[in-house]
């Protein structure tokens, strides 16, 4: 079991930037693969990022490639995603979620953990 928690959304303008973080519960954090997801009003959830259980590596739906960068810092029990160059499309609630899953997952079914989410507001 682990508890996760978003935080650092916000509203911003085009062209700008953002750090969101999820704090998790645990000594056990170290073993998950961490996704962040999104979700936009009327549509839905959609997987965004996600690193490797030891940071190892790390994949990006293709939109967001060159802007957005997951990390995290297992000895804080702790996920980040940074996010640069922002367009209004990316204006969703976002969360962070975790997978025990043999293989990186995409699907927001697979996920059993989740954060309550985040919003991010994009204004052009």
């Amino acid at each position: 079991q682990v508890q996760l928690v978003d935080s650092g959304g916000g509203l911003v303008q085009a062209g700008d930037s953002l750090r969101l973080s999820c704090a998790a519960s645990g000594r056990t954090f170290s073993v998950y693969h961490m996704g962040w997801f999104r979700q936009a009003p009327g549509k839905e959830r959609e997987f965004v990022a996600i690193i490797h259980w030891n940071g190892g590596s790390a994949f990006y739906t293709e939109s967001v490639k060159g802007r957005f960068t997951i990390s995290r810092d297992n000895a804080k029990n702790a996920v980040y995603l940074q996010l640069n160059s922002l367009k209004p499309e990316d204006t969703a609630v976002y969360y962070c979620a975790a997978s025990t899953h043999y293989k990186m997952q995409t699907m927001p079914k697979e996920y059993a953990f989740w954060g309550q989410g985040t919003q991010v507001t994009v204004a052009s």
